[in-house]
């Protein structure tokens, strides 16, 4: 559409999400009172599967285990692609809502957490079922080909490959745009877009060393892997420090190090857990480098029996959003949303939503959407506190309904629409 077309496109839908925005809350609410840990989403697919099959859409589930695609065909126009995410996290809330999630489930690995939506994806679900619902009841405004795409598994990493493995570019068609948008920490009533890179590449590994374990009253007996640890830990911090140029953006936090059972004992083995993020794949490459020619190099200089272990955790690419579609959201936006809508810093977070337009090779856009009350946003921002607000995965994480809903579901109809004919 024109930027006068969206005009009145946006002029139109508006009294039509209000009225629908009610029963939003009510499905948000239920969403986030029954969240599903990744790959395991079955409930929630069911109930996006359900909604799109009532409102005319050509629905295909089981995608890459509980993926679901609706494809509607309305005219001659562009394919336009919205996807949101359906995983909760393996996180017991604590936000005090009268929402609140009180779920239990068993992880991967069989043992029990808690579970919430602490990431928001149940609010990307449900603005995905509300753009879905409008867009289906006013086909005369538009036309072109619409796919909405439920994901599964992507705080696991594996949901959008999963998805593209199990045969989803030759089962439906080739998007001509890919959009996606996350709520984050942010005055709720705003969107932040940003051409080029927008969320960082992340690659968590495990690394395993091996010593020879002894009494702790024999050192001389053993070869220490908790010296090697902690060595190996404090020298990986000179990576950033030291081989990544001042003017790059990368992060390198080693959130686990687990060895040894007992005082007195000096165990056989330690293990490292790190996280890496990066904004350009040059500075990605040399630091996974840096980090196994290091922790290689610590436990040779202690005689390691053998050389240490390396496990991929998961790796999600860059996501970097395309110049020229940027620049339509953008326009877009700020027809919808005046100053409300501006250009964010990248944020060094990471998804694997970028994995659909990099496998499908098409352009793609990845946006904010602020989840924040606005009093106490601005009033952090005032204070220099932003950094005290509860983030993203945050055991107290909770955006707050009002405006976020509305302006999510106003952000994903407006930049769709900029491609409809």
């Amino acid at each position: 559409m024109e930027i006068n077309q969206i005009k009145s496109f946006n002029t139109r839908m508006d009294s039509f999400i209000d009225k629908l925005l009610p029963e939003l809350r009510d499905i948000y609410k239920d969403i986030h009172q029954n969240p599903e840990l990744s790959l395991q989403e079955f409930r929630t697919a069911k109930i996006a599967a359900d909604y799109l099959t009532k409102y005319q859409f050509e629905v295909t589930t089981e995608i890459g285990i509980t993926g679901v695609v609706g494809v509607m065909k309305n005219g001659n126009g562009p394919t336009v692609m919205l996807r949101a995410d359906m995983d909760a996290l393996p996180v017991a809330e604590a936000t005090g809502l009268p929402y609140q999630s009180t779920k239990i489930a068993r992880d991967e690995d069989g043992v029990e957490v808690g579970v919430s939506h602490v990431c928001g994806h149940d609010l990307h679900v449900t603005w995905l079922m509300g753009a879905a619902r409008l867009f289906s009841e006013h086909r005369d405004v538009w036309k072109s080909t619409l796919m909405a795409v439920f994901q599964p598994g992507e705080e696991v990493g594996r949901g959008a490959q999963g998805m593209i493995d199990d045969g989803m570019m030759e089962r439906f068609p080739k998007p001509d745009i890919i959009l996606g948008q996350h709520v984050m920490v942010g005055e709720s009533g705003t969107v932040g877009y940003r051409s080029g890179a927008i969320l960082s590449a992340g690659n968590s590994l495990k690394v395993k060393i091996f010593g020879r374990g002894s009494h702790g009253s024999q050192p001389q007996t053993s070869i220490d892997p908790v010296i090697m640890a902690a060595a190996t830990t404090m020298r990986l911090q000179t990576i950033i420090s030291r081989e990544v140029a001042p003017v790059e953006n990368a992060v390198l936090t080693i959130g686990a190090l687990q060895a040894g059972t007992k005082e007195n004992i000096i165990p056989d083995d330690a293990t490292l857990k790190l996280n890496i993020r990066t904004f350009n794949d040059g500075v990605k490459d040399h630091i996974l480098s840096a980090v196994k020619r290091i922790c290689c190099a610590e436990c040779a200089a202690s005689n390691a029996p053998r050389d240490p272990e390396f496990t991929t955790l998961d790796s999600y690419p860059l996501t970097e959003n395309d110049a020229k579609a940027t620049a339509k959201v953008a326009e877009a936006f700020h027809v919808q949303f005046g100053d409300k809508a501006q250009e964010t810093l990248p944020a060094s977070a990471s998804e694997d939503f970028s994995v659909f337009g990099r496998n499908w090779k098409v352009p793609y856009v990845f946006w904010f959407v602020g989840g924040t009350d606005p009093q106490t946003y601005l009033e952090a921002k005032k204070n220099n506190q932003i950094n005290t607000i509860p983030s993203n995965h945050s055991t107290k994480f909770a955006p707050v309904i009002d405006p976020t809903l509305k302006t999510g579901l106003q952000a994903m109809m407006t930049a769709a629409a900029a491609w409809f004919n």
